[in-house]
């Protein structure tokens, strides 16, 4: 699963990440460095510009929106649900009535600059954080949806789509979060249910993954700034040749 990840990158390495025009970057919702964000609060995400028809995919622009982390079904009465609903399993992703439609019409991206898994250690769980060998941000693949309440309020919700563990997140969890290379992303937000369906795999793209162990001060959501991903010395360490926990995709 994916429960807490950071994006801190400044809006020009977005725009990179993205392919967007300084017009389009400029349009980014003010949405703080964080380094331990949480469910239920706000993500930047990356889709097909809304139209009146959400039942279709747009094909207009792409926009960078604000989301809040965790989807809350068209069709629910409930928006707490939403704080169940922070990962799609890619295995169900087609068949579950909260994530089917979206999966067909309604798919996203979501920068990053790392992400938080914790490994059981003894009695407790130390957490580490995942990012890339370059430091640049990177993608998962979501799904957002729309809901409206009885009271006429509105909210834009996203889910993070999990997949099991490349070899390099394996030592520290048995799932990863769907990671996409650029050259995937215009398949991934306009392509078919199917065409998207051969996307969600484990990430073995063209970038190095790195890893390592973090302060359990990340584990509070309270907390935040850039100690959180500050790398701490462990006595025991999952990490296995390769320093400071780099390991090459391609062996």
């Amino acid at each position: 699963m994916c429960g807490r990840f950071a994006l801190m990158s400044p809006l020009e390495a977005i725009r990179k990440l993205f392919g967007l025009s300084a017009s389009d970057a400029g349009q980014m919702p003010n949405i703080p460095a964080r380094y331990n964000i949480a469910p239920t609060q706000a993500v930047l995400g990356l889709r097909p510009g809304m139209g009146e028809d959400l039942d279709h995919i747009n094909p207009g622009p792409l926009n960078l929106t604000s989301f809040r982390w965790g989807l809350i079904p068209n069709w629910s009465k409930d928006p707490a649900m939403g704080a169940k609903m922070i990962n799609a399993r890619a295995e169900t992703i087609a068949d579950k009535p909260s994530f089917r439609t979206p999966f067909k019409r309604r798919r996203c991206l979501i920068p990053v600059d790392g992400f938080y898994e914790w490994r059981t250690e003894g009695k407790g769980k130390q957490p580490y954080f995942i990012t890339m060998e370059d430091g640049d941000p990177f993608a998962f693949a979501g799904l957002w949806e729309y809901w409206m309440g009885a009271d006429g309020s509105e909210v834009e919700t996203c889910t993070i789509v999990t997949t099991t563990a490349n070899r390099i997140v394996t030592p520290v969890h048995h799932r990863m979060p769907v990671i996409l290379d650029a050259e995937d992303f215009p398949t991934w937000l306009r392509g078919s249910a199917d065409q998207a369906t051969r996307l969600m795999k484990p990430y073995q793209g063209y970038r190095e993954m790195t890893y390592f162990p973090v302060a359990k001060a990340v584990s509070n959501a309270r907390n935040e700034g850039p100690g959180l991903i500050e790398p701490i010395e462990l006595e025991t360490d999952p990490r296995k040749g390769g320093e400071a926990g780099q390991f090459n995709l391609f062996g």
